[in-house]
């Protein structure tokens, strides 16, 4: 898979987790599918493509600031519940960051 589906496979969990938790919502409510979709959009358009990093790490910030602020506010909700709810991903997301982390200290 590559690293694009990958981020978009975790993006759509994280909001589906935040969305359930909050409005209830299964499917998604309007708002948390007005999110997931842009925030697929930016990922399809991504400069970097498959090269990306994550987007909290990136110097080119792609996001309207009011859909940033929504999306902070998803990942930081849904991040430490990803652990529970999906382990595997989880574990490959915390990965991957070390792994970019690492990269960033050595430049």
């Amino acid at each position: 898979m590559s690293r694009i589906e990958q981020e978009k496979k975790t993006v759509a969990t994280m909001i589906g987790l935040y969305c359930h938790s909050k409005h209830h919502g299964k499917p998604l409510c309007k708002d948390c599918q007005m999110l997931h979709e842009y925030a697929l959009s930016r990922l399809e358009h991504c400069p970097f493509g498959n090269q990306k990093t994550f987007c909290q790490a990136c110097h080119v910030h792609c996001y309207k600031p009011e859909m940033r602020t929504k999306i902070k506010e998803v990942m930081r909700f849904s991040g430490p519940r990803l652990l529970l709810y999906h382990p595997v991903m989880a574990l490959k997301h915390l990965h991957e960051m070390r792994k970019v982390k690492k990269a960033g200290a050595s430049l």
